[in-house]
């Protein structure tokens, strides 16, 4: 269902700035750093700023990560410099700076962990006009984003990217390490919570939590519709299974804005689990029984209104107005979930879908 009033209340549309925590960066740099990252990254580096991931061979993800054109690159250096902004939370995964330096080989590239130079902000409210978006839809249900502008959709600044993942995101930063962004002259400051709220009333997965590496694929956690696959670029780590899943397969499930009867955010990954009102009548139709489970992701509770909001890895055949989705904590308490459609989200065309195909 579309987000109701009240919880749209939520949204800050003032000009705001908020610190994004938990982020590091790394430096790539080199006369081959393009063709380098290019392999790498599930989105094309063109020698501009962008949003993309990296995935392993059988197509998960590792990280989700924000590329920028250094703001200060080095003069003894040849070739361009970049920055790779991602979350470090120790996983199941290998950590990136050992992911990068693993195909480096005899590359002409520079890596350097440089999180203790920058921080990262995120601004947003200051726009001043309703972004309206096209997509293209794949068979399968992948969607993509259609840039129709001669900007570059990412910005041009280096160190600044537009924040494409959803229209209303605003921009994030790299600010020296305890600097405040300019911006703070025009926009109130306001904490690490704010830029969480923003980013789940927006349906927007970031980080760890939300794209569990090793287990998260990359389309189900909606890198597609947030601009960072590309299923026409040659060959990078992970792109078999990805196209494939893009031409042949099924989008079964995807992140989703969730409302949760809960008064405090709860745990990740708790079990969301599908139930049917009962019934007396004898002479109903039995119905197939429920299968498999939605997962909990990132939560915050909603000030002032008693519950929580929060994202959700949703199964898309529960999404239906007779199922009820619960989400139990070790069968002790149980809180109702209610999905949500993000305002932006696309709506899929009532005719054929559109296959991607018909761009190239």
């Amino acid at each position: 269902m579309p987000i109701p009033p009240s919880l749209r209340a939520l949204l800050r549309t003032i000009p705001t700035l908020a610190p994004v925590s938990n982020r590091a960066v790394l430096s790539v740099s080199g006369s081959q750093a393009t063709e380098f990252l290019n392999g790498l990254l599930a989105c094309s580096v063109q020698g501009k700023q962008t949003y993309g991931a990296f995935l392993h061979a059988q197509g998960r993800v590792l990280y989700d990560a924000f590329l920028y054109n250094s703001p200060t690159p080095s003069l003894s250096i040849t070739g361009p410099t970049y920055l790779i902004e991602y979350d470090p939370t120790p996983s199941e995964a290998p950590t990136l700076m050992s992911l990068l330096k693993r195909y480096l080989l005899r590359s002409k590239v520079r890596i350097r962990d440089v999180s203790e130079e920058w921080d990262v902000w995120a601004a947003w409210g200051s726009e001043r006009a309703k972004e309206t978006r096209e997509w293209n839809w794949a068979r399968s249900g992948a969607v993509e984003p259609v840039w129709r502008t001669n900007e570059w959709p990412w910005g041009t600044e280096n160190g600044t990217i537009h924040d494409q993942r959803a229209p209303g995101m605003g921009k994030r930063m790299l600010v020296r390490k305890g600097e405040i962004p300019a911006d703070a002259s025009t926009h109130e400051l306001a904490g690490k919570d704010a830029y969480l709220l923003h980013r789940i009333m927006h349906g927007v997965p970031e980080g760890s939590v939300d794209i569990q590496p090793m287990h998260a694929f990359p389309i189900e956690s909606n890198l597609d519709v947030m601009g960072g696959l590309d299923f026409r670029k040659g060959c990078y780590v992970g792109q078999e299974l990805t196209v494939r899943t893009y031409h042949t397969g099924a989008v079964r499930k995807r992140i989703l804005p969730i409302h949760i009867s809960s008064p405090t955010s709860l745990p990740p990954y708790m079990s969301i689990k599908p139930s049917l009102p009962s019934t007396t009548d004898s002479a109903a139709v039995k119905t197939p029984r429920l299968r498999g489970s939605s997962t909990l992701l990132s939560t915050i509770a909603a000030p002032g209104m008693g519950s929580s909001v929060g994202l959700a890895l949703v199964r898309l055949e529960h999404l239906r107005p007779d199922i009820a989705l619960v989400a139990e904590e070790k069968g002790e308490q149980s809180w109702k979930v209610e999905p949500l459609w993000a305002d932006w989200w696309p709506e899929q065309p009532p005719d054929e879908a559109h296959d991607l195909n018909s761009l190239v």
